[in-house]
């Protein structure tokens, strides 16, 4: 199954459903374009870098990968990548069935013809909903944080 998301496709290779919501496996395929913004998951995760090149900021330290490369997101950290070859496929290992939720959900509600800054208002509907935020998003609000 493929997930779209507004950086990059997620494929499920391990569906949480078959681990008992312990753990889940992308292969995450994303093209060099603006970095997602800095945000927070309720969930621990790793990358493990297949091809491509990318950096990997976690709270204020940045980490350049490169294939065999890995880095490890703790819950809770601020975290973004950026991708800095033309693309970058990685594998994401999600612990819990939380990050494919989200991207389901993300998948399910988002419009793929549109920029993203038009469908804002939809990406923090979204938010809202899982155990994410986005630094500088207020998700019960709508609106920037000052």
């Amino acid at each position: 199954m493929e997930l779209i998301a507004p950086d990059a496709v997620l494929t499920v290779k391990i569906d949480a459903a078959h681990t008992d919501d312990q753990y889940e496996l992308f292969e995450v395929d994303a093209p060099r374009r603006p970095a997602t913004p800095l945000h927070r998951t309720g969930w621990a995760k790793a990358y493990y870098v297949l091809n491509g090149r990318m950096i990997v900021q976690v709270e204020d330290e940045a980490f350049d990968l490169g294939p065999g490369s890995s880095i490890t997101i703790p819950p809770g950290a601020l975290h973004t990548f950026t991708v800095l070859s033309p693309t970058t496929k990685f594998l994401a290992l999600s612990l819990t069935g939380a990050m494919g939720r989200f991207h389901a959900d993300l998948d399910a509600t988002i419009p793929r013809d549109r920029p993203v800054e038009e469908i804002m208002h939809e990406i923090q509907q979204v938010l809202g909903r899982h155990d994410v935020t986005v630094a500088g998003f207020d998700a019960a609000g709508l609106e920037p944080v000052s």
